[in-house]
């Protein structure tokens, strides 16, 4: 018997460098871009882009399948993760199809509808984390929705925050002109 304590031999590798470091966090980048282009393109045509959103869903779901199969373990964990999944992305998809009826949209603007679509993918974003076991995905849901009062007093603000960058502009080319005339 020996006095040395159990080896402990991680379950991960861990990246050795910023590159590979970089490239374990893509997907989880890509899924934060993912969201804010949504509201991006929102706020650039005036309306929701729903083909947007409908091709942004799947995405996310084979996202947060990839990385729970690590941990998925045997196969059947694995195909629980696979079918949880595709269950709780199915239902995220439904309740932003929803948002598009008719109906619906008689009742909500264009930018309460976009706000909302956000809130639908952050919270199932932070749900799926939860079902897969998979802490970063969680925490793209939860700066996903972080964004949603952010793009909301952006979408307020928009016509001040333009006229104050304008004004700025002016401000500085004022500034600019005067100091060349004052060097001359």
């Amino acid at each position: 018997m020996s006095d040395e304590g159990p080896e402990f031999v991680p379950n991960k590798p861990h990246a050795e460098t910023g590159g590979e470091a970089l490239r374990a966090e893509l997907p989880y980048i890509a899924m934060l871009l993912g969201g804010f282009v949504g509201i991006a393109i929102h706020d650039f045509i005036g309306s929701p882009a729903i083909l947007y959103w409908q091709l942004l869903t799947p995405a996310y779901a084979l996202i947060c399948i990839v990385a729970g199969w690590e941990d998925g373990g045997e196969t059947a964990s694995r195909t629980r993760l696979v079918k949880t999944q595709a269950i709780h992305w199915l239902a995220c998809f439904v309740a932003m199809r929803l948002l598009f009826l008719p109906q619906v949209r008689g009742v909500l603007n264009d930018n309460a509808t976009g706000l909302s679509l956000l809130t639908v993918l952050a919270l199932s974003t932070f749900l799926a984390g939860v079902h897969s076991n998979v802490w970063r995905i969680s925490l793209v849901g939860l700066l996903l929705a972080l964004a949603v009062p952010g793009a909301a007093w952006l979408e307020q603000s928009a016509i001040g925050l333009s006229i104050a960058g304008l004004l700025a502009l002016g401000a500085g080319g004022l500034f600019l002109w005067v100091r060349s005339k004052l060097r001359k």
